[in-house]
């Protein structure tokens, strides 16, 4: 999904006050880039540019630490954030028949953001509910022994 960036008004006098803050100290790279995720959502070209140029570091170097990284994303998350949990109680009983209904609704595999900009869906390794399995999260909303045909009505709460 190509989703131009909310790089503007508000939200760059936000940035601006960050950069001065840290300008010239290449050190504080993950708070400036943790922290310029909280402000957009999410971590496009022309912030990383931004950083690279007020922190004095490579932007190759900035590209490596947000790759590194599984919480930063350089593409826009949608509204929802559904994480199906893949942990090995939760994979022997069924969240890969989850993520299969999510395809088949959502046009969604792990990574992505539907079109519409309402759900992206992630993959994690454990919830930490793993008697409860399998579990998904959305937002911060737990559901838990979620079967394949009950998936329909969870995410039809969302949509609202």
């Amino acid at each position: 999904m190509s989703v131009a960036c909310k790089c503007s008004g508000e939200l760059n006098s936000r940035m601006d006050a960050l950069l001065e803050r840290y300008r010239g100290q290449p050190s504080a790279l993950i708070q400036v880039l943790h922290q310029a995720q909280g402000i957009y959502g999410y971590l496009p070209r022309k912030v990383l540019q931004r950083v690279a140029g007020a922190l004095n570091v490579p932007l190759s170097q900035v590209y490596g630490v947000v790759s590194f990284y599984s919480f930063f994303t350089i593409h826009p998350k949608g509204k929802h954030q559904i994480s199906v949990c893949k942990g090995t109680a939760c994979y022997v009983r069924g969240a890969g028949q989850l993520l299969d209904r999510i395809k088949e609704e959502l046009g969604l595999k792990p990574g992505e953001t539907t079109e519409d900009g309402q759900f992206s869906l992630e993959v994690v390794r454990c919830l930490g509910a793993c008697g409860l399995g399998p579990v998904i999260t959305v937002d911060e909303d737990v559901h838990a022994r979620v079967k394949p045909e009950r998936l329909s009505g969870i995410l039809a709460a969302y949509r609202q």
